[in-house]
């Protein structure tokens, strides 16, 4: 690779790390090639970029930036996932595949400013995703009209079964 390709690389890594939510951090040393596969295709389904870097060159790449405090995680086969849209998702993908295979490594990540060990990649998956969040958030929404529409319909409803139970009452007194 000469000096334009490396510098292109560079920049290609710290553009797409610039717009990432978070960024993990793995090695899928000891994986076959169909395997890895498998996991690009759930990383594409879930808007994640997945790519093996050369450990020099992302170092060059978050080099001067906030994402410099995890330059110590470039080290032997190094891949990166990052999202531009969700900060969880990739941790997401990465759990899962980690708890299928064992030789899969998670190293770290990078969320908001602060680096991440394995441990807080794992309690990043545990967060919901975006699209999670929206849908509780449409739940919330939809909730209180719904019950608002319940509580409209319950008070003629019970109006009607009071009256009901009167002409019950006078009917049997007679």
């Amino acid at each position: 690779m000469n000096r334009a390709q490396k510098e292109e690389m560079v920049a290609s890594i710290r553009s797409g790390l610039e717009n990432a939510k978070s960024v993990i951090l793995a090695s899928h040393t000891g994986i076959d090639v169909n395997t890895v596969n498998e996991l690009r295709a759930e990383f594409r389904a879930n808007d994640v970029e997945y790519r093996v870097v050369k450990n020099t060159l992302a170092k060059l790449a978050i080099r001067d930036t906030e994402m410099e405090t995890i330059a110590e995680l470039f080290k032997g086969p190094t891949a990166i996932a990052y999202s531009e849209e969700d900060a969880v998702s990739p941790a997401k993908v990465i759990k899962e595949f980690a708890k299928e295979f064992d030789e899969y490594e998670v190293r770290g990540g990078y969320l908001d400013g602060k680096a991440l060990d394995a441990e807080g990649v794992e309690q990043l998956a545990e967060m919901p995703t975006k699209d999670e969040m929206r849908a509780k958030v449409l739940r919330l929404f939809e909730a209180v009209p719904t019950k608002f529409v319940r509580l409209l319909n319950a008070a003629p409803s019970d109006f009607v079964q009071v009256l009901n139970a009167r002409k019950r009452d006078l009917e049997e007194s007679e």
